[in-house]
This record gives structure tokens, sequence and C-alpha cells, in this order.
């Protein structure tokens, strides 16, 4: 029946090893592969030989897996050429699938993971490779084409308007309160940052403001709005993405003033709380302002994961072999939302052409006229993805993981 090998790549998320148990399983109940191989560390870790057998995994070992945030294979942000420019990573890569008598290749990721399985679907057909390369989707920004939402955003949702709620409290004790900024990650897109909304005082929104990338940031209106709030409050809650942009189209904040940027282009972003901080200060509203940036908690707290999140990035690695088995190849399993209330999903197969490099926008007409918070069909689109609590596994009192990369 030959093998088959899974690996994940680029930023972690709660609920990424979920969706590594869900294609396990599926295969023990299917009879597909008599092996499912686990490649470390992504394409890169493959490359140099480093994958373990998943299908060796004990049962219970497996179910704490499940719930085990982060990157439990290890990930990696190696950027593949196509074959036009680099056949001999392909000519490697696929003789180290022929030893493992590899038939099918699953990748969890994101935008750029999508493209990775679009270059090897596109070497295999050019070269007539029996190999089904399918892709599985996660990332907590949400920012893939045609799939609904992707598996990581929910449990990230979750955290952010969680911690909205529980630091609004923190930050309203005194008779004197401040401005409170709350930084969220995103890239360019406000799915994240949009999320805070969630978070509800007594039926109105916990943020008082919320900043997305999708509307330029100017600075002269911010200041407006947080002045008048402060007078009408004695405090402001902010909630900003780190990807806001002025009207000039540039980031506001980078790591430093020559902008790093990962192995994909991408510019490292974070700092925009506390240049939103620096601005009021100097705006001389108040000098009692404090920033939080949530950094990667937002991609690793299992404590605060949505149980639905988990069980769709389950189906998705599920069902990414079914679609293997069917013959498809270059494909990614998309989410497709059948009902809102109550909330049905299913999946289907998208080619990966369709996704990789491209970007879902939060949508224009979910934020508000003035550009500082966003709306009801926001809230109906966000309400069902942090449903349930998951039923984690507890050592001495703390949550019990197993990862498979250390």
């Amino acid at each position: 029946m030959a093998n088959c090998i899974i690996a994940q790549s680029g930023g972690p998320t709660s609920v990424i090893n979920s969706s590594v148990v869900g294609l396990v399983e599926a295969n023990h109940n299917l009879n597909a592969f008599d092996t499912v191989y686990g490649g470390l560390h992504g394409i890169e870790g493959i490359l140099n030989k480093k994958f373990i057998n998943l299908s060796d995994v004990s049962q219970s070992k497996l179910d704490i897996f499940k719930y085990t945030p982060s990157s439990g294979l290890g990930s990696c942000r190696y950027k593949l050429k196509s074959h036009t420019e680099s056949l001999e990573e392909y000519e490697k890569l696929m003789e180290i699938f022929k030893e493992l008598d590899i038939k099918a290749f699953f990748y969890v990721g994101g935008n750029d993971s999508m493209d990775t399985i679009s270059k090897l679907s596109a070497y295999g057909k050019e070269y007539n490779i029996d190999i089904k390369f399918i892709g599985i989707p996660k990332t907590i920004d949400n920012d893939l084409m045609y799939t609904d939402h992707t598996p990581g955003f929910g449990s990230a949702a979750k955290f952010i308007s969680t911690t909205v709620l529980e630091t609004n409290y923190d930050a309203s004790v005194y008779m004197n309160n401040g401005i409170f900024i709350l930084e969220t990650m995103g890239r360019d897109t406000g799915w994240l940052a949009a999320s805070a909304a969630l978070a509800k005082e007594n039926g109105s929104s916990a943020a008082d403001f919320i900043y997305l990338p999708e509307k330029p940031f100017v600075v002269g209106k911010f200041l407006e709005d947080v002045n008048t709030r402060f007078k009408e409050k004695n405090r402001v809650y902010v909630v900003a993405s780190e990807g806001l942009i002025n009207e000039q189209g540039d980031f506001l904040a980078q790591i430093n003033p020559l902008g790093l940027h990962d192995n994909f282009g991408h510019a490292q972003l974070g700092g925009v709380g506390n240049y939103l901080k620096s601005t009021i200060v100097d705006a001389g509203i108040t000098t009692r302002v404090k920033a939080l940036e949530l950094g990667i908690l937002q991609r690793c707290s299992m404590h605060s994961a949505s149980d639905l999140d988990i069980d769709e990035a389950y189906q998705v690695g599920y069902d990414a072999l079914k679609y293997a088995l069917e013959g498809l190849t270059g494909m990614m399993v998309a989410i497709k939302r059948e009902s809102n209330t109550p909330y049905e999903y299913s999946t289907f197969p998208i080619e990966t052409t369709k996704v990789a490099n491209k970007v879902k926008y939060f949508p224009s007409e979910w934020i508000n006229e003035a550009g500082n918070h966003v709306t009801e069909k926001a809230l109906d689109y966000l309400n069902p993805l942090i449903s349930g609590n998951p039923s984690l596994h507890f050592e001495n009192s703390l949550p019990k993981y197993k990862a498979f990369n250390k």
C-alpha cells in the first residue's frame, strides 16, 4: 500500500497538531497507507532526513498530542524555489520520498505552505511523479482565500477576546485610570484585532476602539477619538493590529528602522502599541498609557482554545487523506460554512494555485464608518468560531502536553 508523510510549516497555532492526529486516525480507519511518517521541521527537516513513524505512536500519546499547542512535529520557514530554478532540490526530495516509498505528502501550513504544495504539484505533473500533494490549512491570521476560516484562528480569537475582557477589568480599577492599548498579530489583515469585539461588558464592547490594517490609520483622527473618549470616561481601551498602515501605505512600526524580514520576504512586525502610546503621550492627552503586545501567546494558548477549532483542525486533516485517496493533488482542504445558526460546516478541495500568494482581507463593509470598530455582521461571523472548551489532559494541576520535535 506504500506510505505517506505529513509535516508542518510556518507559524504555529494552538490546534495544528489536531490536524496531524486527524490524518493519522483517518489512515487507521481507512487502511490507506502502511505507514504515516511525520516530517520533523517541515520541508527543511525532510531534506535532512529527519522524520518519525507516527503509525507506531500509541493512541494515548496521540490523544495528548491532539491537545498540545504549537507545532509538535517542528516547523520551518523554508522557501522552496520553483523546480525551474532549483531542480536538484526537488530531485533530492523525491529521492528521499522514494526511499520511504511515499505516495502522498501532506503539508500543514498557511499561505507560503500552500505555495510549496503548488510548486511540488507542478513538478509532479511535469515529471509524472506518482505522489499526491495536499495542503492542510492553518494560520491564526485567517488570511487564506476560499476557506471560510482557517484552523487556529478561532482559538486565537477566543484568547484575544478573553484577554480583552480580563485586562479591561484590570485597566479600570482606579479613580483616575488611563489608556490601555492591546496589540494583536495579523500581519496586513485585521481578523485577529477584530475578534476583540467579541469581549462584551454589560452588552457593550469592552474595547472602545479597534483599528485594522484594512483602513488607513490617520493619526489625527485617532487622537481625536481617544481624547474625546478619555474626557467622557476617564479611561480608554484600544485594540490595534500590528499591521496598521498610514495613509501612504507604510507600516506604522517595524522591528527596527531598516525593517527585518523573514525567509519569505514578509516584514516582521511588532511595536504598534508602543508607537500609539508615544503618540498619545506626545499629544498631551495623558501620561497614564500602557501598551501590551500579545505576541506568541495568541498562537500557543491551548488553555483558552476553541473546542470547535480543535475539531475542525482534526477534520481537515482527516479529509486531506480522503482527498488524496480520491486521486487529488495540488489541493488544499477548505472549510465551507453551511449555516450560522446552528453552526454547521463541510470541507471541500480547492486548488492551491488559487490560494498561494494571495490574501483574504477583512471585509471593508464589516468595519464601521468611523474606521475604529467593527459591525454586527463581523460578530455574526466570529461568534460560532470560539465555541466550546477543550478537555485537556492534566498532570500536577497543569496541562500535560506531548511533542515529537524535541
